[in-house]
């Protein structure tokens, strides 16, 4: 058959208006002035779930509604047609009868386009702006749902068959390649339509209580939505008119070429509005989501504030429950559980990032573990929940999600089930009031949800489980019973240092990086306490950040067999951490360096860690001696001068008289203080001359 040029087909007199770029202005005067609701509010997302289902079943390259709205058109049979969608549509039928029959009128006559629109408008004067586009939805979907079922049925059923026979269905059908361009665009244009239906429906859905009509976001999109209307519905009478030529119009006349450019226009023009509506609204839930985190703040700052029976109320509204989900998992089965388990318990909440170090985990795992070992005992009463503080700003990538679940396996107690479960207000909270800085910290809560301490951290690592219930007051308690000596010192970490003490002997720790200087020290240490008869253990705790350093150095003094060694570097970490914690357990109840003479025994610790000497500590019995590395070197070579003075004063006591007669007026003393937020003081004092340090910033990276 000899291939025909088809010309152009004339234009409609409403082409005009359809891609003019008109007033938009004096046309949204003309619809407000349609728009008169009579307060009827319509639910319009069942009625969009059929239209939806008509479209994608009438025409495949429509896509079908989402999963679920799709398996509830599947499920429906007549009898819950009837008793569920048939009342609704019962309501709505006569309007979406005479809005069809209007659309098929006046595109049967090539009506203006922007005259008919208007007239649909007219129609829907008293619904909603998402009810007015519904309804014309529904109505074009009967109009393009009819033609389409006559031409999936012509060739089966004998009614259909005469019907699509007096329509001349048969041979649109036989043109179907031809006329592909053009059922692609009205594809395309009703994909467009619909996706700016769901929008002013969204829309219309906003909670009122979060966002007012006078918040800018709202009226913005607001303002969009006259205009996003009017061209939804002069979009359905653009493709009814492209449905109606095709009924209508010979072969010959057909231009499919320019009028599925036309629908593409049109399209482009709705998908525009799409994306701008999108936008607005993606702009309104950003706002509506500050006021629900302003209030759930507010809520959860109310709730710490007023007395409770349990804890409950508090676990709850810390560890967001959605879909009834269980919140919790347990770190032995490594099973979801409830909040319940928490009920009536002392709580800790453990709050960090992602970046929690391996040294921390490791210790504090091993107070819990032993915690547990003994569950009758009063200072195993607690549960530790991990609550992980992300930044929601970021991505969340797989890569996260495996590293959040390494740290999770490593856990014995309970944590939250992905850091998502934890609210924005509840992370402003534990930032805002908590005070959390990337630093790991331990907030306490009571049985009843009180905050009885807003960092037990400190006390756990300083004394372990027994400063059970970790409360602000039990910490103070601790305090008065203390006394600096090398128990507090040393704690347990390494347990040979008991049997030392039971056995009389004299302790000796030391640290610092050079490693000629820890020769020269234990060699002469090891011959002055032969000298003095005195038996002499000494132990090398390190420095604190410089962990792969003091590997090396260990590994030295166990091989040329200078004094023992810490069998694990974490356990150096913890020996300086200890200190640092004591440290910020004295500021956190405003002890000062010159009126706490443990405090400055503390400074005095963190500046020999400070400097790039060596140092050490020596203790025997109450009595305890220190010094840095040159100083302490050179009282221990002048043993001479004060062997005499072992017999009456002690030889610790001789020491710390030597060490006095040393000390000069010139000294340089460098504290490097942990940045903790709220926890370093405008003045330090010199723990050896009394004066006031010069303050500095120091930003520190240490990778070692």
């Amino acid at each position: 058959m000899a291939s025909v040029t088809v010309p152009p087909r004339r234009r409609q007199r409403g082409d005009r208006h359809m891609f003019s770029t008109s007033d938009d202005t004096a046309m949204v005067s003309q619809l407000k002035a349609t728009h008169s609701p009579d307060g009827r509010d319509i639910d319009v997302k069942p009625l969009l779930h059929i239209i939806e289902d008509v479209f994608s079943r009438a025409q495949p390259n429509i896509p079908a509604p989402v999963q679920g709205a799709q398996a509830q058109m599947e499920a429906l049979d007549d009898k819950a047609f009837i008793a569920g969608y048939g009342d609704m549509i019962e309501l709505l039928a006569y309007t979406i009868n005479k809005i069809t029959c209007e659309i098929s009128c006046k595109c049967s006559s090539s009506a203006d386009a922007h005259t008919t629109t208007m007239a649909i408008f007219n129609m829907v004067s008293s619904y909603l702006w998402d009810a007015k586009v519904a309804l014309a939805l529904a109505a074009f979907a009967v109009y393009y749902g009819e033609f389409w079922l006559v031409a999936q049925l012509y060739p089966s059923n004998s009614l259909a068959k005469s019907v699509a026979v007096l329509k001349q269905i048969p041979e649109i059908v036989e043109r179907a390649d031809s006329l592909k361009p053009k059922y692609e665009a009205i594809g395309n244009l009703i994909r467009a339509m619909i996706n700016v239906t769901k929008c002013i429906v969204e829309f219309k859905e906003l909670p009122p209580q979060y966002i007012s009509p006078d918040a800018p976001v709202y009226e913005t999109a607001n303002a969009l939505i006259p205009t996003a209307s009017y061209w939804i519905i002069r979009s359905i009478v653009a493709c009814a008119s492209q449905i109606m030529g095709l009924l209508s119009m010979s072969y010959e006349s057909v231009s499919t070429t320019t009028e599925a450019w036309e629908l593409s226009s049109l399209a482009h023009k709705v998908n525009n509005i799409y994306e701008h509506l999108r936008k607005q609204l993606d702009l309104c839930y950003q706002y509506i989501d500050e006021k629900r985190h302003v209030e759930a703040y507010r809520v959860l700052c109310h709730l710490f504030e007023i007395p409770h029976l349990d804890n409950m109320k508090i676990i709850r509204a810390l560890i967001y429950l959605k879909d009834d989900q269980l919140p919790l998992l347990e770190g032995s089965s490594k099973k979801r559980v409830g909040t319940d388990v928490l009920r009536r318990k002392n709580v800790l909440l453990l709050i960090s990032d992602l970046d929690i170090s391996q040294d921390e985990l490791s210790i504090l795992d091993q107070m819990y573990v032993e915690s547990r070992q003994h569950p009758g005992r009063l200072e195993s009463q607690y549960e530790i929940v991990w609550l992980p503080v992300v930044d929601r700003s970021t991505t969340w990538t797989e890569q996260k999600q495996q590293h959040f679940e390494e740290i999770q396996k490593m856990m014995p107690w309970y944590s939250i089930y992905h850091p998502s479960l934890l609210d924005p207000a509840v992370t402003r909270y534990i930032k805002e009031v908590w005070h959390f800085d990337k630093k790991p910290k331990l907030v306490v809560l009571d049985p009843q949800g009180r905050v009885v301490n807003p960092n037990a951290l400190y006390m756990m690592w300083i004394w372990g489980s027994m400063a059970f219930p970790f409360t602000s007051a039990r910490e103070e308690s601790l305090w008065r019973e203390e006394s600096w000596r090398l128990e507090l010192l040393a704690d347990a970490i390494e347990p040979l240092m008991f049997q030392w003490m039971q056995e009389g002997k004299c302790i000796c720790l030391y640290g610092g990086e050079d490693m000629e200087w820890i020769q020269k020290f234990t060699a002469t240490a090891r011959a002055v306490a032969q000298a003095a008869q005195v038996p002499l253990e000494m132990l090398y705790v390190g420095k604190s950040n410089l962990k792969e350093k003091v590997r090396k150095i260990n590994a030295a003094i166990l091989d040329q067999d200078l004094s023992h060694v810490l069998p694990d570097v974490t356990l150096v970490w913890y020996f300086w951490v200890r200190l640092e914690s004591m440290w910020h357990s004295k500021m956190q109840h405003g002890k000062m360096v010159e009126k706490d003479p443990i405090m400055q025994e503390i400074v005095t610790m963190m500046s020999f860690d400070a400097s790039e000497q060596g140092w050490a500590v020596i203790s025997l019995g109450p009595d305890m001696a220190k010094a840095k590395g040159e100083m302490i070197l050179n009282c221990l070579n002048e043993f001479n001068v004060w062997k005499a003075d072992i017999g009456v004063k002690g030889f610790v006591q001789a020491i710390n008289d030597h060490l006095l007669r040393l000390q000069t007026p010139h000294h340089c003393n460098r504290l490097i203080l942990p940045g903790t937020t709220g926890s370093i003081p405008d003045q330090v004092v010199c723990a050896e001359c009394g004066r006031a340090m010069e303050k500095f910033i120091m930003y520190r990276c240490c990778t070692d």
